[in-house]
């Protein structure tokens, strides 16, 4: 199983195009300790033919003309891209559909709040229907792996997350199960697995489990510390509020992963203000010592 990151930052990518805070203005003028990130996304495959993409970010252009073995090779309109998984209905997450709409209908695999959030309060689905069109699966939550049509070898399990839905949803303030999910994704051939999860505000029963369990970890990194907004001057939002747990503290993502068991653990969807970001900083050595890894686009893991 191979899983490629397209991209590895939360939303609004590395450096913002608005954002001078102190990292984005050192990766602006080239610091050599900072690397330029686009929007979180990953592509996954068995055999590095047919590909599942999982979330489908606003620079997916930019990031298949990054990635070879998913572009155009067999026919004069081809893609490796089989389908396109979603974990939630965040901007982030799924303006890049409307960037793949020249091609043939786009099997589109998310869960039922997914759905309502994408013919109603952003209603992508609706407009791709007068382009491509939609076929539609819709992922059930009760345990049970499916694997996705064209893409041989996958079985994926998707994990409800507690998180929050987009601000645009018509149940923003009354979470329903499947707003977020994480994803449960073996090799039916190696019998290796990787738990995906770039949002990630708590850590569940079922949630801990798969972080014990996994081969690969690639779960959210968006921020070091709750108030990291505020102190670096850009908000007023807290992680928590956001639907995200921060690395430090006693009960932060460092804390959750010290026991799991997994080979690589990393993090990605990290934000612009997030210290990480910076090669030399004090936070990444402390992720270093705890055997913990920071997502960068191009990245390629191979189970």
């Amino acid at each position: 199983m191979r899983i490629h990151v397209l991209g590895s930052a939360a939303g609004g990518g590395f450096p913002q195009w608005n954002c001078n805070c102190p990292n984005c203005e050192a990766v602006r003028r080239g610091d050599p300790l900072l690397r330029a990130r686009t929007q979180s996304s990953i592509a996954v495959s068995s055999d590095g033919e047919a590909w599942v993409l999982i979330n489908a970010s606003p620079d997916i252009r930019a990031q298949i003309l990054a990635f070879p073995d998913i572009q155009p090779r067999q026919a004069r309109r081809d893609t490796g891209i089989r389908a396109v998984l979603l974990t939630d209905a965040q901007i982030d997450h799924v303006t890049g559909l409307l960037v793949l709409r020249e091609g043939e209908r786009l099997p589109i695999y998310c869960t039922r709040p997914v759905y309502e959030d994408l013919t109603t309060g952003l209603p992508l689905l609706s407009v791709l229907e007068h382009y491509c069109g939609v076929d539609w699966h819709a992922l059930e939550l009760d345990g049970t792996p499916f694997e996705i049509d064209g893409v041989p070898n996958l079985r994926i399990t998707p994990i409800p997350l507690e998180s929050k839905a987009p601000p645009y949803s018509p149940h923003r303030e009354n979470p329903h199960p499947g707003d977020n999910i994480g994803l449960w994704i073996e090799g039916a051939d190696s019998g290796k697995s990787v738990f995906y999860a770039p949002g990630l505000g708590e850590i569940s029963v079922a949630v801990r489990e798969r972080l014990m369990q996994a081969d690969c970890l690639l779960v959210d990194g968006t921020f070091w510390r709750e108030d990291e907004m505020a102190q670096t001057g850009v908000g007023h939002k807290t992680a928590s509020a956001m639907g995200h747990l921060p690395q430090s503290g006693d009960a932060g993502m460092i804390a959750q992963l010290k026991h799991a068991r997994a080979e690589r653990k990393i993090l990605i969807h990290i934000n612009n203000t997030n210290p990480i970001l910076r090669e030399d900083s004090q936070s990444r050595s402390r992720l270093s010592e705890e055997g913990i890894e920071v997502a960068y686009d191009g990245m390629d893991i191979t189970l």
